[in-house]
């Protein structure tokens, strides 16, 4: 199952990877991506278990809980655990592939 919310894909996993750090929740809430230009976010606010490893995050989340952001739809995430991860656009002329900005 895949959820997207801009450049943001939301990817159900079966089960946590290892050697995972836990990340404390901030005072706007869990910052899954910040944009680069506005300063906006895409941030789950309700308490969520919010972990990463080599730059990846992976959520765990009990209850259903949304993701917010100022220039998107709100997308509710069902229970259960998923990685977060940035979606990625491919130039076939250029022969690259880059993370989409928002």
């Amino acid at each position: 199952m895949l959820l997207q919310q801009g450049d943001v894909l939301l990817k159900k996993i079966e089960v946590l990877p290892k050697n995972l750090k836990k990340i404390k929740r901030a005072e706007r809430g869990y910052v899954l991506a910040e944009g680069e230009a506005t300063g906006h976010a895409h941030v789950v606010e309700d308490e969520i278990g919010c972990y990463e490893r080599e730059g990846v995050l992976y959520l765990k989340i009990d209850t259903e809980a949304p993701v917010k952001h100022e220039e998107h739809k709100e997308v509710m995430i069902p229970p259960g655990l998923w990685e977060v991860v940035k979606v990625q656009e491919y130039d076939h002329f250029l022969e690259e592939s880059y993370e989409v900005m928002d």
